[in-house]
């Protein structure tokens, strides 16, 4: 599954509502509420949850993915060193983490992108991927109805 930086992964794009999502990966395995009242999709094949916000018309705006498949600039992510991923990341361009640690995990953040690396034991075990929010402080919506 190919990540598209400000973009979404695979054929998500933010932006989209619950109905093209689920034209595109059929019903998720669990779908739900979380406390700010936005709604969540979870499709445990896929290994992702997607989140659609409550105060953005339920567009899709959030993705957190745990996939094996998931690939950014052609380069595996999960299960591999953060060093060897960020070393592959300079080749693109990308080089500014804000690092954060809780417990066993460490995040490494890249807000110009809005993707997070999460590891644990120092292996990349998820990655998150937001809408970026634009210089009027808007949501860059990517999906648009044709």
């Amino acid at each position: 599954m190919k990540i598209n930086p400000k973009h979404g992964i695979d054929k998500l794009l933010f932006g989209m509502k619950q109905n093209d999502v689920t034209a595109l990966y059929g019903k998720p395995d669990r779908n739900y509420k979380d406390e700010d009242d936005n709604i969540i999709f979870a499709y445990n094949k896929l290994k992702m949850r997607l989140t659609f916000y409550k105060e953005e018309e339920l567009k899709l705006g959030y993705i957190v993915a745990s996939s094996p498949e998931l690939e950014l600039f052609g380069y595996k992510l999960i299960n591999r060193k953060i060093s060897a991923v960020k070393k592959d990341l300079v080749t693109k361009g990308i080089t500014k983490f804000t690092q954060e640690e809780f417990d066993t995990f460490e995040n490494y953040f890249n807000e110009e992108n809005w993707i997070i690396f999460q590891t644990e034991f120092d292996e990349v075990v998820k990655f998150e991927i937001g809408a970026i929010i634009n210089q009027k402080d808007e949501f860059d919506w990517k999906f648009t109805k044709k």
